[in-house]
């Protein structure tokens, strides 16, 4: 009874410290996006290494928004969650990673000095890592988490790397003396900084092909800790990645904008072509996180190619189409994701073949999972909706407006995106049917109950928000025009005047394209409305009689309906060449006998290219090349007084 008490109070005080923090961080953003007004407080010590700053301007203020209102949210939703670890894990230790992990996040979108900069992500990646192995007794989350954690040191040697260029060009750590020497650095610098940049702030964000690391690490951490990861944390290698590429440098080559289009076009293909092979509920999701981030990269790519060739309002519809669909991942992925925890949580399995049918014991997180999939999935009028749509609208103004060869960019960009639009529909019309509709496939769902309102009320809040922000776009739009701006990457009367937002509405300078939230909501409406009342006066004289289904003279059950493999098998072989679909048979056999089969299985996947062809041979390499470097261990002092030396007289010839 004590130790129940005990967690009971740990969990407590855990989830309300963060939900206090989370509340303060968004109170704090609203004088810098409404009033614009950057708040920026400086630490200076007579060791210039040891001061540092933080600096709360229009962009550090949207993402500090963004992991704040999901911070809350999650908060909220770990009180109800973490119950099931009384008595199992230590909640004490939870509380302490989960409030570290959210205050390390805070830390990195508003510190202002390279250094301090790098503590606080260290803090970040260390406080995930714990929470990634939290459930320690489960051998596949310590795999997962020795494998993030590798990644994301080696991330973290890339952009130290970066910081100590632009240290060794500038002469300081502080970004706004960065920001003020950038224009004197050599474009090789230049170069070497953004390619360092690029592959460090990547493996945070889960570019392709450097995400080997979150389809495992993402799952395998508490379900609300899960969101923050997918939603938010993977979101600061973006703001890094922006304020490098456009802050520090407004005027960067045009390669670089077509780098990272490039990736973000096959990203968001590969993500969602991987999310459609899998049957755990929780990797499925963090695949998705992929495919959105590759969505984000299109507007972000998009923007500094239009900057590179000085067309800045176009500049400024790229970035506001990264920055809205940036908000809009957070809140809808989790959605899903505290949707796919509350089924974990009856289930005691991620495994959706073993779902079916929980419409009928969970009807409200039914309903609040199918929002979150219609968001996703960019249906009209959610949000998502809106920023797909301007990220589109980026590429087609892209393919007007470029000559070739980056016009092509553009044009194949544009139909992936459209690709990875209908895949993406294809799978969450797999996933809710398979969790939610048909018949239950194990015993489990019939003792499923719905979730208590911890769980409820962060998920009805996130799918209002969906349809809030879906149908107020227009005003969402000026705020992150404000935001987008501030970066001083165009005037204020191009940018307006180009975007043209208003109440719900969101149009295009020249009558190029223009969308009304309001508008395709209220023809939604009626369109039902129609369609109920037609429904309902032909069927009017017809009687419902309720029988049993003809089911051909045997029973139904689980056996006759689709599975998620097979839902998603025809479209894989269609796309063979980039998903490389294989099959195992396997075979049980009988006791005590060598050839007599007692079972045949097909297990159905996907190869994973990258792992297999590139991370693999890559470990082996690393394996051999560390045997042979251990025999340079000889237990002898001489010799490494020797390698000292020698260590030495190099660095003096380097100082000469």
């Amino acid at each position: 009874m004590l130790l129940m008490r005990q967690d009971r109070l740990a969990n407590w005080w855990g989830h309300v410290c963060a939900l206090f923090g989370a509340l303060f961080g968004i109170l704090a953003t609203v004088p810098v996006l409404f009033y614009n007004n950057p708040f920026s407080y400086v630490f200076s010590s007579s060791l210039p290494l040891l001061s540092f700053s933080f600096r709360l301007d229009q962009l550090s203020a949207f993402f500090l928004l963004v992991i704040s209102l999901i911070a809350l949210l999650a908060s909220v939703y770990g009180l109800g969650y973490s119950r099931q670890f009384y008595k199992k894990y230590n909640l004490g230790t939870l509380g302490f990673f989960y409030n570290l992990f959210i205050a390390g996040m805070m830390m990195v979108v508003s510190s202002h000095h390279a250094l301090f900069f790098l503590i606080v992500w260290e803090i970040m990646s260390l406080a995930s890592y714990f929470l990634v192995i939290y459930e320690h007794r489960e051998k596949v989350h310590l795999k997962a988490g020795a494998l993030y954690i590798v990644m994301t040191h080696v991330g973290t040697a890339f952009i130290t790397l970066a910081f100590l260029l632009l240290y060794n060009a500038t002469g300081s750590f502080d970004f706004g003396l960065i920001k003020a020497s950038a224009a004197t650095i050599s474009p090789a610098i230049q170069a070497w900084v953004f390619i360092l940049a690029f592959l460090g702030f990547g493996m945070k964000a889960g570019i392709v092909p450097l995400h080997v690391w979150l389809p495992s690490a993402h799952p395998a951490a508490p379900t609300h800790v899960s969101a923050l990861m997918s939603g938010v944390m993977i979101k600061t290698g973006i703001y890094m990645l922006i304020r490098i590429c456009l802050d520090f440098f407004p005027h960067a080559p045009l390669w670089w904008g077509v780098v990272i289009l490039s990736f973000g076009a096959i990203s968001s293909l590969l993500g969602v072509l991987y999310a459609l092979t899998e049957h755990d509920v929780k990797k499925l999701l963090a695949y998705h996180s992929i495919e959105n981030i590759g969505i984000i990269l299109l507007g972000l790519g998009s923007s500094l190619v239009f900057m590179a060739v000085d067309k800045p309002s176009l500049a400024i519809l790229g970035l506001v189409a990264a920055l809205f669909h940036t908000l809009n991942h957070a809140i809808f992925k989790a959605l899903l994701f505290f949707g796919a925890g509350s089924v974990i949580m009856q289930m005691k399995t991620r495994n959706m073949e073993e779902y079916g049918g929980l419409i009928k014991y969970m009807p409200q997180t039914a309903l609040f999972f199918l929002i979150g999939a219609m968001a996703i999935s960019a249906l009209p009028p959610l949000n998502g909706f809106f920023s797909e749509w301007a990220t589109f609208q980026a590429l087609f103004l892209g393919i007007r407006e470029l000559a070739m060869p980056v016009r092509w960019v553009f044009i194949v960009s544009a139909g992936l995106l459209a690709c990875t639009g209908g895949l993406a529909a294809a799978c969450f019309v797999k996933v809710f049917g398979i969790i939610f509709l048909a018949r239950p496939r194990s015993v489990q769902v019939k003792q499923a109950q719905e979730s208590t309102w911890f769980l409820k009320l962060p998920m009805a809040t996130l799918a209002l928000l969906t349809a809030v922000l879906g149908f107020f776009a227009g005003f969402v739009v000026s705020v992150l025009w404000r935001v987008a701006t501030s970066i001083n990457i165009a005037s204020a009367t191009i940018s307006y005047s180009f975007l043209n937002p208003s109440f719900g509405k969101f149009s295009l300078a020249d009558g190029f394209a223009s969308v009304s939230m309001p508008l395709i909501f209220i023809s939604l409406l009626m369109a039902v409305l129609v369609v109920f009342f037609l429904v309902r006066w032909f069927t009017r004289a017809r009687k419902v009689i309720i029988a049993r289904t003809w089911d051909c003279g045997t029973n139904l059950g689980p056996r006759m309906e689709m599975t998620a493999t097979g839902f998603s098998r025809s479209l894989l072989r269609m796309l063979k060449v980039l998903a490389l679909p294989t099959k195992i048979l396997r075979q049980e056999l009988k006791d005590n006998s060598k050839y007599a089969v007692k079972k045949y299985s097909v297990v159905l996947g996907v190869k994973d290219v990258y792992t297999t062809y590139f991370y693999q041979p890559l470990g082996v390499v690393f394996n051999k090349v560390s045997e042979y470097v251990k025999h340079i261990q000889s237990g002898n002092v001489n010799v490494y007084v020797f390698y000292i030396f020698i260590v030495l007289i190099v660095l003096l010839f380097l100082a000469v």
